[in-house]
């Protein structure tokens, strides 16, 4: 169903208001948007009167930006955004195996970073790589008590300098 509004000729400031906001003219600007069913996540449909508004799905958003950091972070005023850093434990054990009572540690451990053209990496790592501010591995080492611990942490200097982290264990 469509509607539309006719006026006939006048000089009335409130009929000529109408006509301007009715007006059926193709003169909107035409944007792309990912098409609802494209295969590829770059396919594009036109915007027009014809077809369907909607948004884009948020599985295609993260597609159609992932592996792509095209931002220069470079300068100074990024110090802040360079200076987060992420650490998964993806886990961490210590316990005592075997007749002897040896010790067995293992850990894996990654840390996340970004660089100056905002794009985001991981790389493995140690536990001593972690900063003093983790909670839950302090007895790592030590007369090999039991542990078993799993987090992420992740810590940054603001604008001003400030240090400031967050932890979640899981």
């Amino acid at each position: 169903m469509g509607a539309s509004y006719e006026t006939s000729p006048s000089s009335n400031r409130v009929d000529r208001i109408f006509e301007a906001f009715f007006q059926n003219n193709s003169t909107e600007p035409r944007q792309s948007f990912p098409a609802r069913d494209a295969t590829n996540p770059i396919g594009v449909a036109w915007r027009t009167l014809e077809a369907p508004d909607h948004f884009v799905p948020a599985d295609r958003t993260l597609r159609l930006v992932q592996n792509r950091a095209d931002i220069d972070i470079s300068g100074p005023e990024f110090n802040f955004v360079r200076s987060i850093r992420v650490f998964n434990v993806q886990y961490a054990r210590q316990y005592q195996a075997g007749n002897e009572g040896d010790c067995e540690r293992s850990a894996s451990v990654a840390l996340g970073t970004y660089g100056t053209r905002g794009e985001f990496a991981w790389q493995r790592t140690s536990i001593t790589a972690l900063p003093t501010a983790h909670t839950g591995l302090e007895r790592w080492g030590q007369n090999c008590p039991g542990i078993y611990h799993r987090s992420v942490f992740v810590d940054w200097r603001d604008y001003e300098g400030h240090y400031g982290f967050e932890q979640v264990n899981y």
